[in-house]
């Protein structure tokens, strides 16, 4: 739809007139915006009316290109803003006719196309969108549908992605699923080459039939076969309605939902848009999955704030091997000035040469996991720019604070975002009504604590069969608790690692970053977690697991043992023992998942010690549970087992015979 055409003006009625922006450059412009009320600024507060303003302020503007294939940089898809909001309204009538309404959440699992960016706008506007990791194991995905509710699943078509609409097609009953809808990849599917849909039916079909399974193209021809539509089938969302559900990692390896309200996204995007001081129209590299929270507001809705350009660089983005070969041409051929990816990325990229221009890129951004400094400086060597940190999660819709272009400071995550409040502090959970919090001076280390506007809704969970969102235990005393410890001095914030990390030594805490940092200097490590390993005497002692580089060749642990004391100035964290593995686990989002690292240090010294006891058939299993370490013995010498392990801090329950 263009501005010409009838009904275009009625979308526009609410935030319509430019939006000032005013400048974020240093910690004294943080103060300056926020001396103007937020109510004040005239910012779009639901997601739609971000996409609603774009469309009018710039219509014919290009707001995302679409490369299906990196190694074609010819061959691209390109959408304007008054093209995406006319698509968004497509889909929005599209998921109506399948009963999806304000309290319906629509789950999206694909890789990345236009479709999909479509449709969770789309789900915004109409109902809730959940994105969903595409990797998600079947019982991890039931329990988010389970959590959410969610009955339609918008994925990926045959032609787009074949493994994983296999995979959703066969566990579509067993998920509970009514509706699959099949997205079509950017380079066109001709109607000769469709991959039949098995169990297609008409959108109608009541429910209780099986799972039904629709192309969005056909399920959006019946919305508009009495024409274009304008506008969406319903109200227009408000700014406290429910706008997303994230999944994010949990203490168990199983999902926990943040729910994000329209409030929460949209004025995060805009301050997410006030740091950048890039020419909107030069773009920035959307390479992260969009079922990552950075992908939704950093790349996709922040840009709606300035008329700015994303390029999303392959379906798979930063996870194709191929992007990494072209990736240099394509900053040369469309001439992003930033971009956004985890260290992983930029740890590969300062690996790759580089054979085109980029002069173009400026402001390159680095989140999501610690950046080790060996990547900081290969990146700075190999391209000349700096890497600007930036630190936010989930629960407080992505970012909460950046590097600015020109201020990177190693070891800074940046100054925060206007009208987030971030202290570092301590929580006293025994006083009244939940807890309180004590902001601790400037410099101390205390626990990151965030308040205002994009503090989540909170955690969905099901009470009595009945969906809820609650953000009891996450908001104390009206602080988001992050589990991140950090100092916050001149408005600008550091990291010393996680709450729930502390390796603690005889009632020493020890940071495990310190030891990570340690071994991911030595120049064949690409990766490590440290954890505290159960130990009678010291309650805990620090060890170490890390990854190799394939090249490296065969390292003896000792050697790391005396590298990582060599390089640890304080003695009581230098590991005791480190262990090479193929991998260090995740969670279901891609980051470090240390409880798992702590399950398997465990459970070597806990065997080790009833082999000694004469207790070596005794069978163990380790888990956490509640942030506790619970061991559970089997078989005919798990009594004696219990009283064995009673010396250690950790919870021995026996298995019934």
């Amino acid at each position: 739809m263009s501005p010409t055409d009838p009904g275009f003006t009625e979308t526009l009625v609410r935030g319509s007139g430019p939006v000032p922006m005013p400048g974020l450059h240093g910690v004294a412009d943080v103060h300056a915006i926020e001396a103007v009320p937020l109510a004040e600024r005239h910012v779009p507060l639901t997601t739609y009316d971000l996409l609603v303003r774009a469309a009018r302020e710039w219509p014919r503007r290009t707001a995302a290109v679409w490369i299906p294939d990196p190694a074609d940089l010819d061959t691209v898809r390109e959408t304007t803003f008054a093209g995406l909001l006319s698509r968004v309204h497509e889909v929005a009538h599209a998921l109506a006719l399948l009963g999806v309404g304000p309290d319906d959440a629509v789950t999206l699992a694909a890789p990345n196309c236009s479709d999909l960016l479509a449709a969770t706008l789309a789900a915004e506007a109409v109902g809730i969108a959940s994105p969903v990791n595409t990797v998600l194991e079947v019982e991890l995905l039931a329990h988010v549908l389970d959590l959410t509710g969610s009955r339609v699943v918008v994925t990926a078509g045959p032609e787009l992605d074949a493994a994983l609409w296999d995979r959703m097609v066969g566990g579509a009953a067993d998920l509970g699923i009514d509706v699959l809808v099949a997205l079509s990849p950017d380079d066109g599917v001709q109607a000769g080459e469709r991959t039949p849909l098995p169990g297609t039916a008409a959108a109608g079909t009541p429910r209780g039939r099986g799972v039904r399974t629709v192309r969005l193209d056909d399920l959006v021809g019946l919305a508009t076969a009495d024409g274009p539509v304008h506008g969406l089938p319903g109200r227009r969302p408000g700014p406290d309605d429910l706008a997303a559900f994230f999944h994010t990692g949990g203490t168990t390896g199983a999902p926990k939902v943040a729910a994000h309200t329209h409030r929460n996204q949209a004025v995060t995007a805009w301050t997410i848009a006030l740091a950048s001081d890039l020419d909107p129209e030069a773009g920035i590299v959307a390479g992260l999955p969009l079922f990552h929270v950075n992908a939704l507001l950093v790349t996709a809705l922040a840009p709606l704030v300035k008329g700015g350009r994303a390029i999303w660089p392959s379906p798979l983005g930063y996870r194709d091997p191929a992007l990494y070969a072209a990736f240099w041409r394509l900053v040369e051929r469309f001439r992003p000035g930033g971009m956004s990816a985890v260290p992983t990325v930029y740890a590969f990229l300062g690996a790759t040469p580089v054979d085109a221009d980029i002069s173009s890129l400026r402001l390159p951004v680095v989140g999501a996991a610690p950046l080790p400094d060996a990547v900081r400086d290969a990146w700075r060597e190999h391209t000349g720019l700096e890497l600007h940190e930036g630190w936010g999660l989930t629960e407080a819709t992505c970012a909460s604070s950046v590097s600015l272009l020109g201020d990177a400071v190693p070891g800074s995550v940046g100054v925060r975002l206007p009208y987030q409040q971030v202290v570092a502090g301590e929580v006293d959970e025994t006083a009244p009504a939940g807890g309180r919090v004590r902001p601790l001076p400037d410099g101390r280390v205390g626990e990151l604590l965030i308040a205002g506007p994009s503090v989540f809704a909170g955690y969905v969970r099901r009470v009595e069969g009945r969906r809820v969102v609650t953000d009891e235990g996450a908001v104390v005393d009206g602080w988001l608790r992050t589990g991140d410890l950090g100092t916050v001095e001149a408005g600008r914030v550091r990291l010393h690692g996680r709450l729930k990390d502390l390796i603690v030594r005889g009632g020493h805490n020890i940071d495990p970053a310190v030891v990570e940092d340690a071994l991911l200097s030595h120049p064949a490590v690409t990766g490590a977690g440290a954890v505290g390993r159960p130990d009678r005497h010291s309650g805990e002692v620090p060890v170490a697991f890390v990854t190799l580089a394939p090249d490296s060749g065969p390292i003896d642990t000792d050697d790391l043992v005396a590298w990582a004391a060599e390089h640890v100035a304080e003695r009581a964290a230098r590991p005791q023992q480190v262990t090479v593995v193929d991998s260090l686990p995740l969670t279901a989002i891609g980051k470090p998942f240390k409880p798992a690292l702590r399950e398997r240090a465990a459970t070597e010294v806990f065997a080790a010690d009833l082999r000694a006891a004469g207790l070596g058939d005794v069978a163990l299993m380790l888990r956490h549970r509640d942030g506790r370490l619970v061991a559970t013995a089997s078989g005919s010498g798990a009594d004696r087992a219990a009283v064995e392990l009673a010396a250690y801090d950790v919870l021995v329950e026996v298995a019934a015979p």
